[in-house]
């Protein structure tokens, strides 16, 4: 009895495990194009940040103002960036897309991602030494992003770490399900020839075939596990985060590099500084903008 209880367990998970597999693959494809989403709009901030850069940097020439602080520079390229890729575009909406786009970086956390970003970055920089050597701002960097709490979970819930490993490992647990259920097919087909008799030529022929049908049934699920893997194998390979955060890490880098060798010195303000009527309003909405969006973070 607990033999043929056994065996109907496995002819049921031989029978499910296709469909088991299907579920798993749907599900694969969707958690990795969450994470590719994820990474890839934070790592739009980058570009846009680098960008700001890249045009500052193309208009300076040699000679230019002097006494130029590191500190003062890249805060003001960051906030800029966040004030006008968010606060600009939710108060503009110029284009049709804007609400889906919002409603897609409130979901995703990235407006308060990029500006928990644009803080920590800028608490950092102020405690750079001044050397005539460039420094590791690519330590900095990873750092900041590695820690960053809206950046490294889907909807500020699923650890991106975690959930983007397991999906990276799924196209050989296919092969590896695959294959076993081949082999507990085989064994249960194996198991039914024991009760084969020569003396009765119908039952053993209708043995016969049971067991050739459950063994081509079994060597699908070989075929379905290899076909999932080889699928999935693709589809991470064309949408990889990994490929994107490393782009996203270079763009911050390069674009920090080249704000330090523009730079003189990196004096920090100091703390009661008097009211300059010259300053960029941009600056100051810039900068009260990111203040009132770590808020939210901080309290939630």
């Amino acid at each position: 009895m607990p033999e043929t209880h056994t065996s109907q367990w496995i002819t049921t998970f031989i029978y499910m495990l296709p469909y088991l597999m299907g579920g798993v693959f749907i599900i694969a494809v969707i958690v990795r194009a969450l994470i590719y989403y994820t990474v890839k709009r934070h790592e739009w901030f980058s570009r846009e940040f680098e960008k700001r850069v890249n045009i500052f940097v193309d208009s300076q020439n040699p000679g230019d103002v002097k006494d130029v602080s590191f500190y003062v520079l890249s805060k003001k390229f960051l906030e800029k960036t966040y004030y006008e890729i968010f606060e600009l575009r939710d108060r503009m909406q110029r284009r049709q897309s804007d609400p889906v786009m919002r409603l897609a970086d409130r979901f995703f956390l990235v407006k308060q991602g990029c500006a928990w970003l644009v803080k920590d970055i800028i608490k950092q920089l102020k405690f750079l030494k001044w050397t005539d050597e460039t420094p590791k701002m690519l330590n900095i960097t990873k750092t900041t992003f590695n820690h960053n709490p809206c950046f490294n979970r889907i909807f500020g819930i699923f650890p991106i770490g975690v959930m983007n490993d397991l999906v990276s490992i799924l196209p050989g647990l296919f092969v590896v399900a695959g294959i076993l259920g081949t082999f507990l097919g085989i064994r249960g087909g194996l198991t039914a020839l024991g009760s084969m008799s020569v003396e009765n030529l119908d039952a053993t022929r209708k043995v016969m075939d049971n067991f050739l049908r459950e063994i081509a049934f079994a060597m699908g699920s070989s075929i379905v596990g290899i076909s999932f893997s080889l699928l999935l194998h693709v589809f991470n390979t064309i949408v990889s985060p990994d490929r994107m955060f490393s782009s996203m890490i270079d763009r911050f880098e390069s674009s920090l590099d080249l704000l330090w060798y523009r730079s003189d010195n990196n004096n920090f303000p100091p703390a009661n500084v008097p009211f300059n009527e010259h300053r960029d309003p941009t600056e100051a909405l810039a900068e009260e903008a990111i203040k009132l969006e770590t808020s939210k973070l901080e309290v939630k």
